[in-house]
């Protein structure tokens, strides 16, 4: 007896596309092949980060700015006795095109001269909460058109360096009244300013009680518990939780170092190595802000505090002013404004960490 034979498919039959090869060879798809087209994408069209450094007059904000990027981003002026200390704070932005391996940044810093330089340093902070919030509100403008641009120009502060002056003892009153209202509207990272001027025991020692003043005051910095994603950023950033603040040195000189050219400052007792991590930490400041946290630091000012700030503006929208292109938003009815997010991402996050303890 024969055995049956069975009818050939009909796909099998038909003759195959010469564009689509038979599944049988197919084999590699190329999934990740993505990442390779996001890189050359975003390499196209380039980065942006704002930075803002906040502190008195002569804390070597400039210089510090020049020795992050190594390059001549601010001109540092000399203290000048005879010239009059400005009345108001004044906020300064220049913007450079920082290009390294084919990677360009738009880099924009903005400093604060006149910041706690006067007798009365009443509401000093409130030209820079204002400039911060203004940022906020251009992007909101752009972002709610009818017709916007394809990319909104990005001038949100990502990050603002707040330098504590190296007194040896604790927060000031006016820096903790600063932190306490910048640290809800912008990623702050405090550093202990001209750090060689402390002695290594006075270092750990103010350090120390900074972050007794920092937990007393409930003063969230970068990087916040509450927005660890996994257990490897929470092993990351406790550790550098543990060395915030940062004492840094800057300098943007270099001096000849056992046949070796180095950064650092000269003194009569030696120089300064401004690298080296036996002598300051700012490399561990510079791997924060531009090795490891760059885009984290873009993420958290995008996700978080312009979101925030977004949703207060809309819940009030009858008042924003009609412009062209305007999308008329129902009013909310009558009550307080929205409260942020940001406690409701912390608190969550804290719960999954206390269970992870409890299980």
């Amino acid at each position: 007896m024969e055995p049956m034979r069975q009818s050939p498919s009909p796909c099998s039959s038909r003759p195959s596309s010469p564009r689509t090869l038979p599944y049988e060879t197919l084999g590699y798809v190329g999934i990740d092949a993505v990442l390779d087209q996001l890189k050359i994408k975003a390499m196209k069209m380039g980065f942006e980060f704002n930075i803002m450094v906040v502190g008195q007059s002569g804390l070597g904000k400039s210089t510090m700015v020049n020795t992050l990027f190594k390059s001549k981003i601010w001109k540092s002026t000399a203290l000048d006795l005879e010239r009059p200390i400005p009345q108001t704070l004044k906020l300064q932005s220049v913007t450079h095109i920082i290009e390294e391996k084919g990677v360009k940044l738009k880099l924009t810093v903005t400093d604060t001269p006149g910041f706690g330089d006067q007798i009365n340093n009443d509401k000093c902070w409130d030209p820079i909460l204002g400039y911060i919030n203004q940022q906020y509100e251009q992007y909101l403008q752009e972002e709610i058109l009818i017709t916007r641009q394809r990319h909104i120009p990005d001038t949100r502060v990502h990050c603002c360096v707040y330098f504590v002056p190296p007194t040896g003892h604790c927060l000031r009153p006016l820096d903790i009244e600063f932190l306490q209202r910048l640290s809800q509207t912008v990623n702050v990272v405090p550093v202990i300013a001209r750090a060689d001027s402390l002695t290594i025991e006075e270092r750990e020692s103010f350090r120390r009680r900074i972050q007794h003043n920092l937990r007393t005051h409930c003063i969230e910095v970068y990087p916040q518990k509450c927005f660890d994603e996994d257990i490897n950023d929470r092993i990351l950033n406790s550790k550098i939780r543990d060395r915030i603040p940062f004492a840094v040195v800057g300098a943007d000189r270099e001096h000849l170092v056992n046949g070796r050219c180095v950064l650092g400052r000269k003194t009569k007792w030696g120089i300064i190595e401004v690298e080296n991590l036996a002598h300051c930490e700012f490399p561990l400041l510079r791997d924060l802000l531009i090795r490891s946290h760059l885009q984290d630091l873009k993420d958290i000012t995008h996700n978080v505090h312009y979101e925030n700030y977004r949703v207060c503006r809309l819940n009030e929208s009858h008042q924003l002013p009609r412009g062209p292109g305007w999308v008329n938003l129902a009013p909310t009815p009558g009550g307080p404004l929205a409260t942020p997010r940001t406690s409701k991402v912390c608190q969550q996050v804290q719960d999954d960490s206390e269970d992870d303890e409890e299980c």
